[in-house]
C-alpha cells in the first residue's frame, strides 16, 4: 500500500519481505552510530516491523518503506511513530537510509513528504524530532524540513536536542512556500 509518493520515492508498508534488505542496513554500524538502540541483528529488525506494522495497525501512522522509483530497492525508512520522552507520548518523526543513499536529498525528500502527509491527513498537533547535537547530517534534514526551534532533553542517557513543529507553522512555511512559487 503506497502511502505518498514524492519524485523518487515511494513510501509503503514495511513488511517482512522487507526484512533482509532492512536488516542488512539496520546492522551497519555507521547507519545505527546515533541510534539509541545501536546495531540491530535480524531478530531485532523482525520486532522493530512487527512495531511498525502494530502503528499501522492502531494509529495509521509508523515508520514507513523508502522504495527508490528507479530501481524499487528499499533505500530505508522514514516517518512519524509514538514515543515516549520525558513521561509525555509524542509523534515522532524518524528517518534512516542505508549508507550508499546518503548525500542525495533523499531524507529530506521523505522527511517533507511524511510531515506533509501526518499533517494533512491525521490532523496531528505537532510533530518532534530527537536528535544528538554531534550527527549534522540529521540535524540539517530536520532543519530543512521545517524544525527550527529545538529544547536539550536527556533521551535514554544522552543529550539531545528535540525540535517540534507544531501544524499551525508546518501550515504557515507550505503556505510560504505556495506564495514563493506562485510569486
Amino acid at each position: 500500500m503506497h502511502v505518498f509518493e514524492t519524485p523518487r520515492l515511494i513510501g509503503r508498508h514495511l513488511s517482512q519481505h522487507d526484512l533482509p534488505a532492512l536488516a542488512a542496513m539496520l546492522s551497519d554500524p555507521e547507519v545505527m552510530r546515533y541510534s539509541v538502540r545501536g546495531v540491530c541483528n535480524e531478530q531485532a529488525t523482525r520486532r522493530f516491523i512487527e512495531w511498525c506494522q502494530a502503528c499501522y495497525a492502531s494509529l495509521g501512522i509508523g515508520p514507513w518503506a523508502l522504495v527508490e522509483k528507479a530501481t524499487n530497492d528499499l533505500v530505508g525508512f522514514c516517518g512519524v511513530g509514538p514515543e515516549v520522552i520525558d513521561g509525555a507520548e509524542e509523534a515522532n518523526l524518524g528517518y534512516r537510509l542505508a549508507r550508499r543513499y546518503w548525500n542525495q536529498g533523499l531524507a529530506c525528500e521523505a522527511s517533507n513528504a511524511v510531515v506533509d502527509d501526518v499533517f494533512a491527513r491525521k490532523q496531528l498537533a505537532s510533530v518532534v524530532v530527537v536528535i544528538e547535537p554531534e550527527h549534522i547530517a540529521s540535524l540539517r534534514v530536520a532543519e530543512k524540513t521545517g524544525f527550527t526551534t529545538f529544547e536539550l532533553r536527556e533521551f535514554h542517557g544522552r543529550l539531545v536536542r528535540m525540535y517540534r513543529l507544531s501544524r499551525e507553522n508546518w501550515m504557515s512555511l507550505r503556505h510560504g512556500a505556495r506564495q514563493h512559487q506562485d510569486g
